[in-house]
């Protein structure tokens, strides 16, 4: 029997054939697609077999949260008046990362296929000109929700076509969102100059819709006192649903973490919901008051969240971890490989849609210089550089989240040095190969632990 944690070709691009017999053997080789939490009685079992994990490849998110560590530390010390952790600035470190971290969410529902969408970098400024487009008072006039809905519907289309050539037709995913990359160049250049939505659209105009829109990155955000009550209940919520699925799993008799980690999570969950929304409550303005949590905050989180559990939490998570680990064991075990990998590409279109969104937010409207190379490659790095395999089986959502906030981090921290930007592409490239050789060093590491 194949198994099901065997690495594939990087980028491999595999089409559907008739699923084989459905036995129970295969069966339950699709459902070990993610390894068991360790089995520890008490948290110091758990730390050592942390520690084993670590020694035999399985470094998880540790890599890139040494680098923000460093990266936090190297520009806090050399950045002019030590300003890189002053909280104006990490506000504003979140807002330039956003757009990266959300992308980078969206590859990774295709690189854990062990393939790659190489379109992202103009498909999410579709999504952003279309919204944009459709708020304009002067032409349609439509209600900023129902845009980001017609732009977001536009963009599951356009990754329903990539996912269904990529399955059906078999062509490398590489081929097909590299020729969509082209292709949506040419359409978002149609799109700014098309008849009465010709132009350049802005969004700093009087209209509620487009104010609405520009306040995603630009507002001034949740009020202060508001943003406290949710912070309370949010974390409430949250550790109250941690604690109830690890003690239910406990009666059920199946693997659970140790109550003492348990309640470190929670700890941890509260520690950082409290410093978050400290330092979003601090004055930003240098005229006037600018506090609160910005909603851009939120909008991330929510994404994060959402396909985290998506991934974590329901079988099409399972199905896609177990295609990327071994396409052929799944494909016996009677998962609908066409299926799956189609609907990867749709989420992926779509979380690159909502961050075009939020990119043409943060710049105020949309014009012809989306730097759509840039955005595919930060896309892919991010991903990459948080910890997610390009050989497709390993990686989490929380990866792309991370190393968003790294790619963010590098550009924020060359802008306070007055440095340009060749120096910020030559840095990011180092980190990304590091990122690299320690997925190559990991797998050729776990390996050697399973022989």
């Amino acid at each position: 029997m194949a198994r099901v944690d065997e690495p594939v070709t990087a980028l491999q691009s595999a089409g559907e054939e008739p699923p084989a017999p459905e036995t129970a053997e295969a069966a339950a080789a699709a459902e070990l697609v993610v390894p068991p939490s360790l089995v520890a009685q008490s948290l110091g079992e758990y730390l050592r077999g942390w520690a084993a994990r670590v020694r035999n490849g399985d470094s998880g998110v540790l890599p890139v949260l040494v680098g923000m560590v460093l990266i936090a530390i190297v520009f806090e010390a050399i950045s002019p008046s030590n300003v890189f952790l002053d909280p104006k600035n990490l506000v504003n470190l979140f807002q330039q990362s956003a757009v990266f971290m959300v992308l980078a969410m969206a590859e990774c529902f295709v690189l854990l296929l062990g393939e790659i969408d190489l379109s992202v970098g103009y498909s999410g400024p579709l999504a952003g000109v279309i919204a944009v487009q459709l708020v304009q008072p002067s032409t349609t006039n439509w209600h900023w929700l129902a845009a980001i809905a017609a732009a977001l519907l536009a963009l599951a289309l356009w990754g329903l076509v990539m996912g269904s050539v990529i399955t059906r037709v078999r062509v490398p995913s590489f081929i097909v969102t590299l020729a969509g990359f082209l292709i949506l160049n040419g359409v978002v250049l149609i799109v700014l100059s098309f008849g009465p939505f010709s132009g350049y659209p802005s969004l700093n105009g009087n209209s509620p819709n487009q104010k609405a829109l520009y306040d995603l990155m630009n507002g001034s955000g949740i009020d202060p006192t508001i943003s406290w009550i949710v912070m309370i209940i949010i974390v409430g919520l949250l550790s109250v649903s941690l604690w109830l699925r690890d003690a239910r799993r406990r009666r059920s008799g199946l693997v659970a973490p140790p109550r003492a980690l348990t309640m470190i999570k929670i700890v941890a969950i509260a520690v950082v919901g409290v410093v978050v929304v400290a330092i979003c409550n601090v004055n930003r303005a240098n005229f006037g008051t600018v506090a609160g949590v910005p909603w851009v905050i939120p909008v991330v989180l929510g994404v994060f969240a959402l396909w985290m559990l998506l991934l974590e939490r329901t079988r099409f998570g399972r199905y896609i971890y177990a295609i990327g680990g071994n396409p052929e064991a799944a494909r016996r075990a009677g998962i609908s490989l066409a299926r799956i990998r189609t609907i990867a590409f749709i989420l992926c279109s779509v979380t690159a849609g909502i961050a075009g969104i939020l990119y043409v937010s943060y710049l105020g409207g949309a014009s012809n210089n989306i730097n759509g190379g840039q955005l595919t490659l930060y896309a892919v790095a991010a991903a990459v550089i948080g910890g997610t395999s390009l050989f497709g089986g390993r990686g989490r959502v929380l990866h792309g989240l991370l190393g968003g906030l790294v790619i963010g981090g590098i550009y924020n921290g060359m802008f306070l040095l007055g440095l340009h930007v060749e120096w910020e592409f030559i840095v990011t490239g180092l980190v990304l190969l590091v990122a690299v050789a320690i997925d190559s060093l990991s797998r050729r590491s776990a390996s050697v632990a399973r022989a």
